[in-house]
Parts: structure tokens; sequence; C-alpha cells
């Protein structure tokens, strides 16, 4: 009798999914401390409670909690990391309005997108990039903290009259952020970068903004966007000016600017393109993009082709890693016990940085079997105190156990190669 005297009807066995999906994503505590092993202390009473307010429009989610995270590219991102129980809140209305919007995207929206991933967008940028010879890079300053909030519940309000979705994506726009010392901001634009609503809502705007418009305004010019980075490739240095004219234009218009150091044209320079220019280059999604000698393998000839491989700013992130875990100085292991600790983090490198040019992967490789030998001078002292001895016994652990870590099994030995 209860459920039928709720203000809205949510099904218990959504919210349960909700809970699974964000377990299944971990994430740190919110403003309460509140830890999901501390939440799951309680599970049933707590995913009821939650149930009961949501249903009876009586949620209210508390301020999301600032935490700042380095960038790769150097300074600081805030991030807003909501408490446990409102991640299973807005994965619950997630759940309800994704669907419902994620058939208007368009194919070149990659970002935060069911069955899309970022290496689908370098693969079509790598095509297009020999296809075209200008991109225009664009990127959008402060995306998540700067989005218009009347115009965002316009775009909501186009796609779904539920109520209960309407009243509690407000109120989450509404939250204040909490800083650390304990202070409250409110906001008045913006949706956190952090939220498990943020990257949908965020999508659904830039759609309109950006996506939409391309389509409308330039249909036969193919783009590329992963939330705030995007690229537009343009087949002359005219086109690429002109399309960023009207796209600076077009953000001031919607509440929001395009970076002015991170918005470029760039030259797609390659074999057959004579021209010279001053920027050749461009980074994305961990990728540099550039011009590099590549091989026909038919033909057996080299060529310089415009392509991706990982960039500067990605190695020097994996090596900062790898020094965090401090396996020089990790006498306590073995061999066995390090690639059980490092092998997950190398082959999900692989996977991603691995997939165009692996050879431009090499400077990790390298630095990762170099601290393994300091770690065997560390471990075998009497045996082996010089760099060189220490780095032929790895040499022939190598040959030996050639799987033993995810880089060695692809050939990708480093120093001792």
């Amino acid at each position: 009798m209860l459920e039928k005297t709720k203000q809205f009807n949510i099904p218990k066995q959504l919210v349960m999914q909700a809970y699974k999906l964000v377990k299944a994503n971990a994430g740190a505590a919110g403003i309460d401390q509140q830890s999901l092993k501390d939440f799951e202390r309680n599970l049933k009473d707590n995913l009821y409670k939650l149930w009961n307010r949501m249903s009876s429009g009586s949620y209210f989610p508390p301020p999301v909690k600032a935490v700042a995270i380095p960038k790769k590219s150097g300074g600081e991102r805030i991030l807003g990391v909501p408490t446990v129980t409102d991640r299973i809140a807005q994965m619950i209305v997630k759940l309800v309005f994704e669907p419902v919007v994620e058939p208007h995207f368009l194919a070149d929206s990659y970002g935060y997108r069911p069955n899309k991933s970022t290496l689908d967008a370098v693969g079509i940028t790598r095509q297009r990039c020999w296809q075209y010879a200008w991109v225009l890079e664009f990127d959008i300053k402060g995306l998540f903290d700067n989005i218009p909030q009347d115009l965002l519940m316009k775009a909501v309000q186009k796609h779904t009259n539920c109520k209960w979705t309407l009243l509690n994506i407000k109120r989450w726009l509404d939250a204040p952020m909490q800083l650390a010392n304990g202070d409250k901001v409110i906001r008045e634009a913006g949706t956190p970068q952090g939220s498990v609503i943020s990257p949908v809502l965020s999508n659904l705007f830039l759609h309109y903004v950006f996506d939409k418009w391309m389509q409308c305004n330039f249909p036969s010019t193919p783009w590329c966007r992963y939330a705030d980075d995007g690229l537009v490739h343009c087949k002359t240095e005219k086109q690429a000016k002109e399309i960023l004219e009207l796209l600076n234009k077009r953000f001031q218009e919607c509440g929001l600017q395009l970076h002015p150091q991170k918005t470029r044209i760039i030259y797609c320079k390659k074999y057959d393109r004579k021209g010279t220019y001053p920027n050749v280059s461009f980074d994305f999604l961990g990728y540099t993009f550039r011009p590099r000698s590549c091989k026909n393998s038919k033909r057996n000839v080299m060529f310089v082709g415009f392509t991706p491989s990982v960039s500067k700013t990605s190695i020097n992130a994996m090596r900062s890693k790898l020094k965090s875990l401090n396996i020089r100085k990790r006498s306590d292991l073995d061999f066995k016990d390090i690639a059980r600790f490092c092998n997950p983090t190398l082959r999900g490198w692989i996977n991603y940085y691995g997939r165009f040019n692996p050879s431009g992967l090499y400077p990790v490789w390298r630095y990762f079997n170099n601290s393994l030998a300091t770690w065997a001078m560390q471990k075998y002292k009497s045996l082996y105190r010089r760099k060189m001895k220490a780095t032929q016994f790895l040499e022939r652990i190598a040959k030996q156990q050639l799987k033993l870590f995810a880089h060695w099994k692809i050939g990708m030995r480093g120093a001792f190669a």
C-alpha cells in the first residue's frame, strides 16, 4: 500500500540497479565521509530511505565536495564529488534519462557515451587527417563550470516531461559546492565535473550548441568531439578561419568561451602537402598527431605521413605513475610480486597508447626496465653492484620468461633489447 501513496513511481529494481553500477565504479566519499563500505553496512535500509525520499519528492542533494586534482598539462581541475547516496540517486535518473536522449546524439560525438570510446575518436581523426589538409582544434574553457543552467534545463525539458527527472536534475544544478575549509559556494552556472549525471547533461547541451549547429551550417564538413575537446577538418586554411570566427560567436551566444591558448588551426603536413606553416601538430586524447616517417608494407617504401602516437604529456604522466609505485626500493618483493602489482597498469597503457604507433611507448618501457635494474641492485647487493651487471641479469630473465611482464610479452624489452 505504501508504494501507491508515493508522488512518483520509481521502481525499487531501478534503485538496486543504480547501486550496483555505482559500486562497480567505486569512487571516493563525499562531504559526509561515508565510503561505499560504510553505506553497505546498512544497505537495505539506506537504499529504502533513498527510494522513499525520491518517490515522495523530498530528496534534496547535499553539497558536492570540491576536490582539486592535477592536470596532465599542469595546473589543477576542481572535481565535485557527491556522496555515495547522491551518486546512486544520480545514477537512477541517468538510467531513465540517458536512453531518452542518446538516440538523438550524432555519431561524431564520442565522449561519455555507451558503445563509444576515446580510441574510436582517435581512429576516425587519423583517417580524416589523411583526407583533409587542415584541422581546427578547439577547447571549451571551463565547460562544466560555465554551462548556463537555464539553457540546459530548456534542453532537458525538450526531451522529457518526467516530473521527478526534471525535479532532481534542477536540484542537482542548484546544489552548492563545499570547499575544503567548509565554506559553501553557490553555483549559478555549470554542472559539477565528477558527478554521475553531468556527462550526459554536458553532452546534451553541446549537442545543440555545437553538434547540431555544425550539421545545419556545415553539413559537408567532418568534425569530432570528445566532451569539451573538438576537431573540425577543413579543406583550406580560409575555411578553417571562417569556421573559427563563427564558432567563437556561437559559443559566446550560448554562454561559453573557446580557450584562447588551446584553440588553433593546424596544417596536417605529409609527403604530398608541400606547404610550410607554423602549426603542424596537435594533441588529442593523449595522442600527438604530427608528420612522421611511415612505412608502406605493400611497397616496402618509407614516406612522411600525418599520424598519431602517444604524447609527451602522457609519457611524462606514465613515468610519474611508475615513480610513485617506488618499485626501485621494494627489495621485499620478488619478480612475480612486481609483475602482479604492475601488469594491470602496463596492460592498460599497451591497450590504449599502443593502439597507434606502439613504439612511441619505448621511453616508458625503458624507464620501467631501468627501475627493475635498480631494484635488482637493491635486492641482490652482493651480486649486482653495478647497473650494467644488473641489466645483463634482467636481460637473461627477459629471454627466459618473456611473458612475465606485459610489455616484454609484446617484444618491448626497452634497455634489454
